[in-house]
């Protein structure tokens, strides 16, 4: 990946004041480094394979919904029941990467990519081949736990090689990976459901994973900070790919000799109380629950669409499928463009505030208005995203024509998805070097409410009806403005507070292990 000059390796004293203010620090000497030593082609490499291993979470969610229906069916169970399995995914969605998140951060992003995708495989090929209700719910669980953790690990990447200045674009790509769900699964879910059978939805996603690995075990670099600094110190051999194995036996072949390999965190199991501790913190359990509350109101009507959409149109799972492309084409749009105003964003509150704007240094956000400059774009797309779901359900309600609800669903996804990328995108500024463990965190956060949501969906549709049920969730959304606005002007007080908080105890375990 290129031979790295001599300063851009940090020292011991820099390493840990590096820790210390998340983002990293310029050395006393005056000597400047760059954030990282991959160059910007590297980079949007890099990131493109962390979205396309995002993509597997969702894609695997949502592959599943134009199918169920037909596995009703065939496993001779209620739609009740089904839904259940979509509820369990959403748990194991919360949980795994509580533990993924912190071997991430000790082992490295490769060897939990492989992990994770050696689990999901493995499900994959044990759902294509059961044939009860049972091993379904058991394998759709192991399932999640495979891929969910693959978008915590995306965000761990981002922060890894971009820095505050440009980290709302790099997110924005990440985002359009894992948001391509809500829009190719249904189509591909329906077309295989539709003409071969759900079996080979299952097959399709083995295939699909497999054809990810061969790229990745190539190519791809090991990126945690921990691990290879900046990138310019090579990880264990083990830990690299065979491009970066070839690279490094030819230079010791040359006699070039390579960095000096840092102290790297032990490796031990995974510590999920870590990422409550993350939870638990004022400012990121606020941010966790508006994201949390948007997700579950996303989700509930991406899951009600195929047997709302069945019984008021008459659809099969293909045509089901088709409906959900404007939804996925919404997110994808938005979440390239939302990272766009993102850094714009960043970018015009630096100069009005007078802080420094280099792209590609390290930057101590401790006196820039982060919130601020991440949460104002959350706001507009906050609140048409609600109005769209409102819309949604009086549409359905009203029994409107198809085209209507399908073109309101464009909308909700190029809004809601704003939203969420803002809040992913400052829980990364929030967390720069524990990025995994607080995408975790916010996972645990949405996927668990996103869960309730859901198995409270049927029931109040039946209690409501569709208009008011919508209605409902719109407002329960817009409620978690003034919480936004709590953050704009309580968090730099709360940020620097545990900032402070976590310089003490570093310092104090440095005076104990000396």
């Amino acid at each position: 990946m290129g031979t790295a000059p001599a300063n851009a390796i940090p020292t011991a004293a820099e390493a840990a004041q590096e820790k210390v203010t998340g983002e990293g620090t310029q050395s006393d000497r005056g000597i400047e480094r760059d954030y990282t030593v991959f160059s910007r082609s590297q980079r949007r490499y890099i990131v493109f394979m962390a979205s396309w291993a995002g993509f597997f979470s969702p894609v695997s969610s949502q592959i599943y919904f134009p199918a169920l229906n037909t596995l009703a069916e065939d496993l001779h169970v209620s739609n009740s029941l089904i839904n259940l399995t979509l509820t369990s995914y959403m748990i194991f969605q919360g949980l795994a990467p509580m533990f993924i998140g912190d071997f991430a951060d000790k082992a490295g992003r490769r060897p939990a990519y492989i992990v994770c995708f050696t689990i999901y495989i493995a499900a994959n090929v044990g759902l294509a081949l059961q044939n009860n209700y049972a091993a379904l719910f058991v394998l759709r669980c192991l399932q999640s736990a495979g891929s969910s953790t693959t978008i915590a690990l995306s965000s761990g990447v981002v922060s890894d090689v971009a820095t505050a200045a440009e980290r709302g674009s790099y997110m924005g790509f990440v985002t359009a990976g894992s948001l391509l769900g809500p829009s190719v699964g249904p189509v591909v879910g329906g077309l295989l459901a539709q003409y071969l059978g759900w079996r080979a939805i299952f097959w399709f996603l083995v295939i699909f994973a497999g054809a990810f690995m061969v790229p990745f075990l190539i190519t791809f670099p090991e990126t945690a900070r921990d691990i290879v600094g900046d990138g310019s110190i090579p990880p264990q051999t083990w830990n690299m790919s065979l491009v970066s194995y070839l690279k490094a036996r030819k230079a010791s072949e040359e006699g070039i000799e390579a960095p000096a390999n840092p102290t790297r965190p032990k490796l031990r199991f995974p510590n999920p109380l870590q990422t409550l501790a993350i939870v638990f913190q004022k400012d990121t359990s606020i941010v966790l629950f508006c994201n949390a509350i948007l997700f579950a109101g996303f989700y509930d009507v991406s899951a009600t669409i195929p047997s709302i959409y069945n019984e008021i149109y008459g659809l099969n799972d293909l045509q089901i499928g088709l409906c959900y492309i404007p939804f996925g084409l919404g997110s994808c749009i938005a979440s390239i463009l939302n990272g766009k105003f993102l850094d714009f964003n960043y970018r015009r509150i630096a100069k009005a505030t007078g802080f420094p704007l280099v792209k590609n240094r390290h930057t101590d956000l401790r006196n820039f208005p982060i919130e601020k400059a991440r949460l104002q774009i959350a706001f507009p797309m906050l609140a048409l995203g609600s109005l769209s779901i409102l819309a949604f359900g009086w549409c359905l309600n009203f029994r409107v024509h198809l085209a209507a609800p399908t073109t309101i669903l464009f909308l909700m996804g190029l809004t809601l998805t704003g939203a969420f990328n803002t809040i992913s995108t400052i829980l990364v500024d929030f967390y720069p070097k524990q990025a995994a463990k607080a995408t975790a965190a916010n996972n645990l956060f949405r996927c668990l409410i996103g869960a309730g949501a859901t198995a409270l969906i049927d029931p109040m549709l039946a209690a409501m009806g569709r208009g008011w049920c919508f209605t409902f969730i719109a407002l329960v959304m817009l409620a978690t403005s003034p919480l936004l606005v709590l953050i704009i002007h309580k968090g730099p007080q709360w940020r620097e507070e545990r900032r402070v908080r976590e310089e003490v105890k570093k310092t104090r375990e440095r005076g104990e292990n000396i």
